[in-house]
């Protein structure tokens, strides 16, 4: 399986997975020229802000260290063109990071809530 099909798995797994804690899907691989949200999610009266990371070994850093400082900003630029491009009527909003990594029955899923913050 090619890199891409393994980006849209690991993507259709992690929003199965917050659609069953309670999140509604809002827009899906939203792009502008600074970057990519991979989902942007609703919980409750917050906007949500997800990027998916999967890593089929931990050899080189594994999927939450991925998330680095250099990701997180174009991340926050990326959500901040949203933003401003959507009328939105909520007024909180937050960035997750969904890591999924193998395991040997099912992928493991971590969800860290509030991940990092605009600086």
């Amino acid at each position: 399986m090619s890199s891409p099909d393994i980006g849209a798995q690991a993507e259709e797994r992690a929003l199965q997975y917050l659609q069953q804690q309670g999140l509604s899907v809002v827009n899906r691989n939203y792009r502008c020229r600074r970057g990519e949200i991979d989902l942007i999610m609703v919980d409750a009266n917050t906007l949500v802000f997800v990027e998916v990371r999967y890593r089929n070994s931990a050899r080189f850093g594994g999927a939450l260290e991925s998330v680095n400082n250099s990701k997180q900003k174009r991340i926050i630029h990326t959500a901040q063109h949203y933003l401003q491009q959507q009328s939105s009527s909520h007024n909180n909003y937050r960035f997750d990071v969904i890591a999924i990594s193998p395991n040997q029955h099912a992928p493991e899923i971590s969800w860290i809530k509030d991940a990092f913050q605009l600086n």
